[in-house]
């Protein structure tokens, strides 16, 4: 590697098996909650099969657990203290396997969580490491939000910052940014940090998106650079002004004086007298805030170079005396100016964002789609369903790639090996399981509780509630259907009915239309008698919504170990780890998985 700092300690393959376990007990128990589909809440009776405690109950002591206010404390601690899921009181009853004790349900999911775990790396611990002894790059603080949205933006300045600092730690110029999208992040690693990008995405449509956006980046960039320049050089003007300003009546009364006292002194009047002060403690001033320009990368020390040359042949002629080595120091900095505006021009050749169409699999030979590929990372920002898992064997697979840095999101998505055993199916590589352990166990998880696990706690937590009308109205158009139609299981969507629609009624005819059934077929008053009969039970609904969404993060936590143990078993990788990166009311979807291979 280009850097000998040693990384942060992360936890062993046996340790993480080992909470692999604690966590499955778990879910063993707990997983039917993520499974319930809230569609078929009411015709398939959910919270009279899986919860043996009222509604108010539940909400009432969700709201106390996540003020600290519940009495389970010592329990929590001491499964932490080692005595994992039999450190809690009952959770489920044995019999039924109704849950009877939200309390320990809920301090338990918290207790399984990637943050009570200990197994990420702090993020700054991280960049610290990868930095060694070298200084923080003080690259442009371009305003990101200016061509991208505030979530958009806050995830492609943490993550390109990661990048651009692995990459330096690893010796590499070359980033492959898989399932690019829009190309927000390639262009951004390519323009800031001067990283050769190729961003590959399956849509052409994204990707001739991209090339225009980038495009526009490009000028953005350069308006910017060109804003930046100009206000270095009028940096002395400004300062002549304010002098000028704040002089011009002392100026005016001195030379009154000595027209008025001796006329023959004017003609001894230097050009200077007329000029602004440019004394030794302007010029100071001026080289101070000179120095302050100055950042630590080689191509932006030859701009403060180039500026500073703007600002001496600013000044007026009698303001800095030029002695021959001056002379000879400023020939030199020209010189290097000139090399600098070379070395530009050939980084700007290899410094280049290239968006690609290819649709991305686990056998995906990369000297296929990109001609050049040299040593690399391996990126991708919230790469959908099998994608992330496509990633990480590609990174293992592929000498060339030397790191990868993964954010995942959309695990509803993913493939599951195990989900339905009897259907045949010749597919050999699946999004999950990975790792050796869960694929013994032959674990499953099923594609609502993959669903359950998009959902965000920590917005639901600073008051971005559920849509609980909406579920509410869907659920009781699924009672509709079935009755009135015979329709026991319907996989067909109503996408966005709700928010188009003035009231129930009007929903349910809308819905109705657009799974092509006789909206018409059922009177007025028999579809309000189905609101009427559920509305009451409502609150059921949302407290059910509640506990799937306090479980959600450990379905997340299951996904996210399951890939780190496979990165784990793999023999060439120096170095892996899980790494909070974003802040999760902004984008849920905030832990990145990242690993370096061993160097020759």
């Amino acid at each position: 590697m280009a850097a000998s700092s040693p990384l942060p300690a992360a936890q062993d393959l046996p340790t993480l098996r080992a909470q692999l376990q604690g966590l499955l007990r778990f879910l063993r128990q707990a997983l039917p909650i993520s499974k319930a589909h809230t569609v078929d809440f009411y015709t398939e009776s959910v919270w009279e099969q899986l919860v043996d405690l009222p509604p108010e109950t539940v909400l009432e002591v969700l709201r106390e657990t996540a003020e600290g206010r519940t009495a389970e404390a010592r329990p929590l601690a001491e499964a932490e203290g080692g005595a994992g899921i039999s450190g809690f009181s009952k959770i489920f009853c044995e019999t039924s396997q109704k849950l009877v004790s939200v309390e320990a349900f809920a301090l338990a999911a918290k207790y399984y969580s990637i943050q009570n775990l200990g197994i990420c790396t702090p993020f700054e611990q991280l960049l610290v490491a990868l930095r060694g002894i070298k200084e923080e790059k003080t690259a442009d603080s371009v305003k990101t939000d200016e061509f991208m949205n505030l979530k958009k933006s806050h995830e492609v300045q943490a993550m390109s910052e990661l990048i651009s600092s692995i990459a330096d730690y690893c010796g590499i110029k070359q980033v492959i940014d898989l399932g690019s999208g829009k190309g927000y992040l390639s262009a951004y690693l390519s323009l800031k940090y001067g990283l050769k990008v190729y961003g590959i995405d399956s849509s052409n449509t994204n990707t001739h998106g991209a090339q225009e956006r980038n495009r526009k980046l490009k000028k953005h960039w350069k308006v910017y650079h060109t804003q930046s320049n100009l206000d270095v050089n009028e940096l002395p003007f400004k300062m002549a002004k304010e002098k000028k300003t704040q002089d011009q009546v002392k100026n005016k009364t001195d030379i009154q004086g000595v027209c008025n006292n001796s006329p023959a002194n004017q003609g001894m009047m230097s050009t200077s007298d007329f000029l602004p002060d440019f004394s030794s403690s302007v010029i100071s001033n001026i080289r101070k805030q000179m120095e302050n320009l100055h950042v630590h990368s080689h191509r932006e020390e030859n701009l403060c170079l180039e500026n500073a040359f703007s600002l001496i042949d600013r000044l007026p002629i009698n303001a800095i005396e030029l002695t021959s080595s001056s002379k000879i120091h400023k020939r030199k900095m020209s010189e290097a100016n000139k090399e600098r505006r070379k070395t530009t021009s050939k980084s700007n050749e290899s410094n280049i964002y290239s968006p690609l169409t290819s649709f991305i699999t686990a056998d995906s030979e990369l000297h296929d789609i990109i001609k050049d590929l040299e040593d690399c990372l391996m990126v991708g920002l919230h790469t959908c369903g099998d994608l992330a898992s496509n990633t990480l064997r590609i990174f293992t697979s592929n000498s060339k790639i030397k790191g990868v840095c993964s954010v995942g999101c959309c695990y509803h998505l993913l493939s599951e090996e195990f989900e339905d055993p009897d259907k045949e199916c010749t597919q050999e590589k699946w999004g999950f399981p990975m790792c050796h352990y869960l694929k013994e166990e032959r674990w499953s998880c099923g594609r609502n509780a993959r669903m359950s696990a998009c959902l965000a706690l920590e917005r639901v937590a600073v008051g971005q509630g559920l849509p609980t009308e909406s579920l509410f109205y869907r659920a009781v158009l699924q009672d509709i259907i079935k009755d009135g139609y015979g329709i026991t299981k319907c996989d067909r969507y109503v996408g966005k009915t709700y928010s188009k629609s003035s009231s129930f009624l009007d929903y349910v005819r809308k819905s109705l239309k657009k799974l092509g059934l006789d909206e018409f077929k059922l009177p007025e008053k028999m579809i309000m008698d189905y609101y009427e009969k559920y509305k009451p039970r409502m609150n059921e609904l949302e407290a059910f919504n509640m506990l799937k969404v306090v479980l959600a993060p450990c379905i997340e936590t299951l996904i996210l170990l399951d890939r780190l143990c496979y990165l784990k078993e793999q023999e060439d990788i120096a170095w892996s780890a899980l790494v909070k990166l974003f802040d999760p009311v902004k984008s849920p979807r905030c832990y990145a998985v990242i690993a370096l291979k061993q160097q020759q």
